[in-house]
């Protein structure tokens, strides 16, 4: 390879490391935040009902997805090294892997609920459950959990030269086989298995009205188009990476796409809130009031409390005004009864 390729390399390579910090970035804040608010609505605001249990576990695993790329942001600004030790590059690791099955399942579980919510409607009235949800919703972070442990295992500090990486201490095979496990569980099933629920919904929305059709279409799209672009990049990568042992050639290319493959992967977490959650009616609704609400306190807490107690001593002082009230009683229900039957009383009041 010639110095002219190289250097090339090395300012493609490190402008590409600049791009990808500023994208995790902005994955890190607007998916931290959007899956936290939509926690905090499916969580404490809205009614428990088996969407809001599937949102809010699939925003926890988002939340914690993107909480943790804090650590990636760190050591990619650092060459790749790692300054945080053993521990939490396990920690790190079995985290992250941990919310993406988490999150991959539960997209799975949300698409087949809704597809035997249209398809199955008698049964789906007897038999969804807050309480399944829930009891699904443990099953699927168990097994993510699961899922999860051997990369955890396998992970480990990695020291060269002095600098040390959180890498990957195991054979090639090794690595051959938890890439195929990953891709299989983590992206083929699962793809499948939404594609099929939702080509089922779209052919069940069909019988729908035009408009309702047509926007249907977008979002059963928008959610296969997301989940395709935003993983596929990311497993193929993975197995471009397993090539490039002995192939200089790919080593460059893995060197410089290896972010934005992973940012790609992590993106999915941002986009998950928008296509499953904020175009459901109910959370839209339960958030605008909910805005309006703390507005309407932080801006007008002053002129909101000076009107209420204006109000509230107004009302007392017509409440104890003996010419207000007299002007809601009607005279005429008095006109005929005899003075001796009115009786004059004085509240007295009685000591506790």
């Amino acid at each position: 390879m010639g110095t002219g390729q190289s250097s090339g390399l090395e300012a493609a390579s490190t402008h590409i490391q600049t791009a990808s910090i500023l994208i995790y970035c902005v994955i890190f804040i607007v998916g931290t935040l959007g899956n936290a608010l939509v926690i905090y609505m499916t969580g404490f605001k809205m009614q428990k009902t088996v969407n809001s249990i599937w949102f809010l576990n699939l925003a926890i695993a988002d939340f914690l997805f993107t909480a943790f790329l804090i650590f990636s942001i760190i050591s990619l600004s650092q060459s790749h090294q790692w300054p945080f030790g053993q521990f939490v590059c396990k920690l790190n690791n079995f985290v992250t892997l941990v919310n993406m099955f988490a999150s991959i399942f539960t997209l799975t579980a949300i698409s087949l609920d809704r597809c035997l919510s249209i398809w199955v409607v008698v049964w789906a009235q007897n038999k969804r459950t807050v309480c399944k949800a829930r009891l699904i919703c443990a099953g699927i972070w168990v097994t993510a959990a699961i899922c999860s442990t051997p990369y955890a295992t396998f992970r480990t500090v990695l020291g060269d030269n002095g600098t040390y990486y959180c890498g990957y201490s195991m054979t090639h095979e090794q690595k051959w086989s938890l890439h195929i496990f990953r891709f299989l569980m983590g992206f083929v099933i699962p793809f499948l298995v939404i594609v099929i629920s939702y080509v089922a919904i779209g052919i069940c929305a069909m019988r729908m009205q035009r408009t309702r059709r047509r926007r249907s279409h977008r979002i059963i799209f928008s959610i296969i188009f997301a989940f395709f672009i935003c993983w596929l990049p990311f497993h193929v990568f993975n197995f471009i990476e397993l090539k490039a042992v002995n192939n200089p050639d790919l080593r460059n290319i893995v060197r410089i796409m290896g972010p934005l493959t992973l940012s790609l992967a992590f993106l999915n977490s941002c986009l998950n809130p928008i296509l499953y959650v904020f175009m459901c009616e109910e959370f839209t609704k339960k958030l605008r009031q909910s805005i309006c609400f703390v507005l309407e306190s932080a801006l007008a807490e002053d002129h909101v409390s000076s009107h209420c107690t204006s109000s509230t001593i107004s009302k007392m002082s017509q409440k104890f005004d003996p010419a207000a009230t007299l002007k809601i009683i009607d005279p005429a229900i008095y006109e005929n009864i005899p003075v001796s039957n009115v009786i004059i009383t004085e509240e007295i009041p009685v000591s506790e």
